[in-house]
């Protein structure tokens, strides 16, 4: 065990020989790295904990009095829930051990103390501590690299929207996500729901686009029987479902005016009332919505209450086109094809599915309209129709590819012009010499990406090295 993963175990026993056994027991395992340290009552014991991070405590249940190891089961799982709790028990007394395990314990040791079977109680616990740093380490990296449960991006723009997600989600403030259509609104609201308080009980979403006035409130607010012809026995609605969790209405904006009066009450007085019935039912949720329309300008033409648009405006998040923070999509390239090759079984066991560079530029250079959802949809069908270990421009659809051999040269063209005037911008490169073209598409590629050399050097094909040594080449500024 390295320095860098060593144990740190708190020993707590009334009984200083049998505290001595125990540590030199635990000091003493092949391998090493343990940090031993020993208590003899209580009252040191809380305060070693709170002063010191131990990963294991071993504690003998009872001491000066009969309750002090429960009580410091208690005081270690309510302060510190990831510390594993060893109990020790004297030999016939294993229902009381069996009532610590319930309450948190990891496992228990009987005395007479032996000490081979305190060494494998401590390696099975040290096991799974090490599980659980592994654990938080991958989530840790994951979230710095890929954002809050799955949102992928280091754009500055979804960097605000990660810190905004950080700072609301434990609130009970009512968000309202604006965005395009497939920039992932309902990701937003899933993030916002697993980082919240109420993240044990149900997430439930509803789009509100194409929905009628009576299934729009059938589906929200529910049913009894015989409320319509039908209606076959009772039914909850979203609102009673989500009890205690999360509703989020998306395209909010699509909802009838009459509904919206309706809803606008649900959410003044917090309850609902089934069709059918006029028995009200208290409901308490986080209400979450989003939209892709202008709300103030639907206001202004009066197709959207003014009222209800300040009810569940609340936060604002506002979700950014994928066009606008293009050096995000390597990595969602990268992300989509490891999900789809692994769900779609390429690649082989040594080799991942890869993406060539031109493959990935001509993706890159792409403007978008359908933003990350329809990147997401393009990259499952080249996973799926590949048949090679890499995907190349023969995998990337032609509406994408608009017939090009290469994507080179289109890392150099401003993402921004339409199809005409892009034409005329390839065509002007002819009669330049590579070295020229090369300075260029590292120099817009750079600026692309706002200085990022991984993710230039992922666009352009080269290694890091290589892009760096490009740049003194061609002095260059970053």
């Amino acid at each position: 065990m390295s320095k860098n993963t060593a144990i740190r175990v708190l020993v707590v026993d009334d009984e200083i020989d049998h505290a001595d056994v125990m540590a030199e027991a635990v000091a003493r395992i092949p391998g090493g790295g343990y940090s031993v340290k020993q208590s003899h009552n209580l009252a040191d014991a809380k305060r070693f904990f709170t002063e010191d991070e131990f990963d294991l405590v071993i504690t003998d249940l009872k001491m000066d009095s009969p309750n002090d190891g429960f009580d410091l089961l208690q005081f270690v799982k309510r302060s510190r829930p990831a510390t594993e709790v060893i109990v020790v028990t004297a030999h016939g007394d294993v229902n009381t051990a069996v009532q610590a395990m319930r309450d948190g314990a990891y496992d228990f040791i009987q005395k007479p103390l032996d000490l081979e079977v305190i060494r494998t109680q401590v390696r099975r616990a040290t096991d799974k501590i090490q599980l659980t740093r592994k654990n938080l380490e991958l989530t840790a990296a994951l979230d710095q690299r890929y954002g809050i449960h799955g949102i992928i991006g280091n754009a500055p723009q979804m960097k605000r929207v990660l810190q905004l997600i950080s700072q609301i989600a434990p609130t009970d403030i009512q968000v309202m996500i604006l965005g395009e259509s497939g920039t992932g609104k309902e990701l937003v609201a899933r993030a916002l729901h697993q980082n919240s308080k109420r993240k044990a009980d149900r997430f439930v979403a509803l789009n509100c686009a194409g929905l009628n006035d009576s299934t729009l409130e059938d589906e929200l607010f529910g049913h009894v029987r015989g409320a319509f012809t039908d209606a076959r026995g009772d039914r909850q609605g979203r609102f009673e479902y989500a009890d205690g969790g999360t509703l989020f209405l998306d395209e909010i904006g699509d909802m009838p005016l009459t509904m919206q009066a309706k809803l606008l009450r649900v959410l003044q007085d917090r309850e609902i009332t089934r069709l059918g019935s006029n028995e009200p039912i208290k409901v308490d949720v986080r209400f979450l919505s989003a939209t892709n329309k202008d709300l103030l300008q639907a206001v202004r033409e009066k197709t959207f209450r003014e009222d209800l648009y300040f009810r569940i405006k609340g936060a604002v998040i506002e979700l950014p086109a994928l066009r606008n923070r293009r050096e995000d999509i390597p990595l969602l390239i990268e992300h989509f094809i490891k999900r789809y090759a692994e769900r779609h079984a390429k690649g082989t066991p040594t080799a991942a599915l890869g993406i060539d560079a031109d493959a990935r530029n001509t993706l890159v250079a792409y403007p978008w309209p359908g933003n990350v959802r329809e990147l997401e949809n393009v990259i499952e069908n080249m996973v799926v129709l590949s048949a090679g270990p890499k995907l190349t421009m023969a995998d990337v659809p032609a509406n994408i590819s608009g017939g090009a051999t290469s994507a080179s040269t289109m890392a150099i063209v401003p993402a921004n012009l339409g199809g005409t005037t892009q034409s005329n911008a390839l065509l002007s490169l002819g009669g330049m010499n590579l070295a020229e073209l090369e300075k260029q598409a590292i120099e817009k590629t750079l600026e692309m990406v706002q200085g990022n050399r991984e993710q230039a050097s992922k666009i352009l094909g080269i290694g890091e090295r290589t892009l760096y040594r490009k740049i003194k080449e061609y002095g260059l500024k970053e």
